[in-house]
């Protein structure tokens, strides 16, 4: 048995390639000893620390329906608009409120509802304060907000992580006073391998990353012809940037890529035939990446 620190990207729906990859490193004898994630992440990270096995979490996916997250607000007098007037006031088409049901209750079967029934330190997720417009590291920063880490819940600090702006409301925290909007960590960092990076101190062990993307060299480029398109590309800029920095820099040869063009974040409305290609993705990544890994 081999401990290693793990990572794993945000993606929204395509966050399914990440359970393929975990598979493969399981059966390459890894474990876990440290997790971080953003977004789709930060549900397959929080499951890996619970003892979930890949098979265990396949089983779990298998027997969801996707759709059952896509929970929106419902007016008395309901009228063709409600969706777009929710949008606008909620800032969300969902309530998200079903998503972090479904984490809490998969991880209290396991005897983790807060903080405090994890090692310390040894599950970190990244979402954003966009009131502040800062960075968020849960539960690392929730003293910052008057909240105690250690009675704080981790399905709720998950669905922080993986509200996907527009699509699931934000997550309100603090005081009405001072009170912060959250939404998904993708906005400042997809992929935070830098939680486990720090100025001159020996790492303990292997970090290995799960990427859904290319790699920097392979990535294509965006094509912008219309304003949709510019829109697509700044978001993915502003998403990627600063990770793609320090990958650039570091810790490339440790990472699994697995790009997922083709399928988008929020496809909640995918196939189970299609949901099974997500996983197999990431097991082939997988598997030619541990062909030539040393670590």
């Amino acid at each position: 048995m081999v401990y290693i620190d793990g990572v794993f990207s945000g993606g929204g729906i395509k966050g399914l390639a990440l359970v393929g990859a975990f598979e493969v490193i399981e059966q390459r004898g890894f474990q876990f000893s440290r997790l971080a994630g953003t977004s789709a992440g930060s549900i397959v990270a929080a499951l890996i620390a619970a003892k979930y096995t890949s098979e265990e979490i396949a089983k779990l996916l298998e027997e969801l329906d996707l759709q059952t997250f896509m929970d929106e607000r419902r007016l008395l007098i309901p009228f063709p608009l409600a969706k777009w007037f929710f949008l606008y006031w909620k800032l969300g088409l969902y309530k998200g409120e079903e998503l972090e049901k479904w984490i809490e209750d998969k991880l209290a079967r396991k005897g983790i509802k807060t903080f405090s029934d994890l090692p310390h330190q040894s599950l970190r997720f990244v979402a954003s304060d966009i009131t502040n417009g800062a960075l968020l590291i849960l539960p690392d920063d929730l003293p910052k907000y008057g909240l105690n880490p250690h009675t704080f819940s981790v399905a709720k600090a998950i669905r922080m992580s993986c509200s996907l702006p527009y699509f699931f409301e934000p997550v309100s925290i603090g005081s009405k006073q001072n009170k912060s909007l959250i939404v998904d960590g993708g906005v400042l960092s997809n992929f935070p391998m830098w939680l486990f990076d720090q100025e001159n101190v020996l790492k303990t062990r292997p970090v290995l990353g799960i990427k859904l993307s290319h790699n920097l060299k392979d990535h294509p480029k965006h094509q912008i012809h219309n304003a949709i398109d510019l829109f697509g590309a700044m978001f993915e800029t502003m998403k990627d940037a600063h990770d793609s920095r320090y990958i650039s820099r570091k810790h490339e040869k440790n990472i699994i890529f697995v790009p997922t063009e083709g399928v988008l974040a929020t496809e909640f409305t995918l196939t189970k035939e299609d949901q099974e290609k997500l996983i197999q993705l990431g097991r082939d990544y997988a598997d030619k990446f541990f062909r030539g890994w040393s670590y």
